[in-house]
């Protein structure tokens, strides 16, 4: 008996004092005051934010008290549930660093860095830039392409800023939604058959790899999104297009857009 307690009392203090919260409630909260959702596209109210930072300050540093270890120990939706809510929490801190003097995300670099090679926070020990959740991680190591359109550079080029975290327990369905609303949001990818053109976004063009891999073709990937007519989804898929890319818009996605 006396040896069944000493071991009770060693697997007790061996565990973590606190469990993260896979259901990111902290930042739950955030998303769903902060964010405006139109149709499919968003925008953020980054002064709401800034008068409430302290709660996007607190939920950053749970972020920041995850081991290597621990982490090592989750499922993989769980994984990227956390990588894609880190990304998306710090570009929210990186764009109050300097609001509301800021209007795009690409003047927060440094004379010789990106805003995303910045290093403003610490993950896992080694995790220290936007750009290395998303290339060394999100890129490097899961081979997901549709987490281009989860993680957003708070643009309004950018995919839709969901209104939920992303969720280890949901994270198909929301990796699917999240597709197929960029997909079809027709300001940033559309099929004109008039001029059998597809326009798509430039994330098509930077990232292109990343969806031919899966799905065989960039058409292929795409097709089933940009159009309902099936006629027209074969002649994509079948590649008998004209494909261009959209100029991307880098104004910041800022509510109310006039502020």
């Amino acid at each position: 008996m006396r040896h069944l307690l000493l071991f009770l009392f060693l697997a007790f203090i061996s565990l973590p004092l606190s469990a993260f919260d896979h259901g990111h409630s902290k930042l739950a909260v955030l998303l769903e005051q902060a964010v405006i959702t139109q149709g499919a596209s968003s925008q953020v109210d980054y002064k709401w934010l800034q008068d409430h930072q302290k709660r996007l300050d607190a939920y950053l540093t749970l972020l920041e008290g995850v081991s290597k270890q621990e982490f090592t120990s989750w499922d993989q939706p769980q994984q990227l549930a956390y990588l894609i809510s880190a990304y998306n929490a710090f570009t929210l801190k990186l764009i109050l660093s300097a609001y509301p003097e800021v209007n795009s995300i690409r003047h927060l670099g440094g004379w010789f860095s990106s805003p995303w090679e910045k290093e403003f926070f610490t993950l896992l020990g080694e995790i220290k830039t936007l750009d290395a959740i998303e290339n060394i991680w999100l890129r490097g190591k899961y081979k997901e392409p549709r987490i281009h359109f989860a993680i957003v550079c708070a643009s309004v080029g950018c995919p839709a800023l969901s209104n939920r975290p992303f969720l280890a327990n949901t994270l198909e369905m929301q990796l699917e939604k999240a597709k197929m609303t960029f997909l079809g949001d027709r300001n940033k990818n559309r099929f004109d058959a008039k001029d059998n053109t597809l326009y798509l976004s430039k994330i098509f063009d930077w990232f292109e790899g990343d969806f031919i891999t899966p799905a065989g073709s960039l058409e292929d990937f795409v097709a089933k999104g940009v159009t309902q007519d099936r006629a027209e989804q074969r002649m994509i898929r079948n590649q008998k297009v004209k494909i261009k890319y959209l100029d991307y818009d880098w104004s910041l996605n800022k509510y109310p857009s006039n502020n």
